[in-house]
């Protein structure tokens, strides 16, 4: 039995909500209209690194509009498709119901900018479920770096012993491990396990209390 968590910080997209696809579809749909020859491969390449790194990427490809007029028309692109429906992982809700129920502090850490991450919790309806929540545009760098969980954990005004990550990517579990927290990592999709385990975290298909000691 692991020993209780003094906090849990969850990672959103594709821990808390199914909104990965929305994103590749957003990022598809503004690169075609810009006659841009990223492919599907390459957008699925920058998963979980947030929207400044997907552009630096991108734009090593083939030169992109700005960073500032660009993100508004993802933004807008993003909003249509969370119309078709934002699915919310019912483990993940469960998991965050345990924790509060025992008086965990909890907090969600992300690598998209401000308005994606509102944007996203509002729709799935769990913005009053986390008191405490960062951005990756309201820290020095985004994950990997640790900066959101080293602020989260300020933020509840927690050390980073007995608190817990949950990440679904290596690059965010990266982010956790170097931040001083223990991480979980929910693997949703058919992408390989291998990058998560090399990188020496507890790796599940599904979240469950019981992860967390409760």
């Amino acid at each position: 039995m692991i020993e209780r968590p003094v906090a849990v910080v969850f990672d959103c997209d594709g821990v808390l909500v199914d909104s990965e696809s929305h994103s590749r579809v957003a990022w598809t749909q503004v690169l075609g209209d810009l006659g841009h020859p990223a492919t599907a491969a390459d957008i699925e390449a920058c998963t979980g690194l947030g929207f400044m790194p997907t552009h630096a990427s991108l734009t090593a490809i083939e030169p992109l509009l700005p960073a500032g007029e660009l993100w508004p028309i993802l933004l807008e692109a993003l909003a249509r498709s969370f119309e078709g429906g934002l699915e919310v992982f019912a483990d993940a809700v469960e998991v965050l119901d345990a924790v509060t129920d025992a008086g965990i502090a909890v907090a969600v850490a992300s690598a998209s900018p401000r308005q994606r991450l509102d944007l996203t919790l509002r729709v799935a309806g769990l913005t009053d479920r986390f008191a405490v929540s960062v951005a990756g545009d309201e820290v020095a760098a985004s994950k990997p770096s640790p900066d959101v969980y080293l602020m989260a954990l300020e933020l509840l005004g927690k050390s980073p012993r007995a608190t817990w990550a949950i990440e679904d990517t290596d690059t965010g579990a990266r982010a956790a491990l170097d931040a001083g927290m223990d991480v979980i990592a929910v693997v949703r999709t058919e992408v390989p396990r291998q990058g998560l385990e090399r990188v020496g975290v507890m790796v599940v298909d599904r979240l469950e209390p019981v992860l967390l000691g409760l």
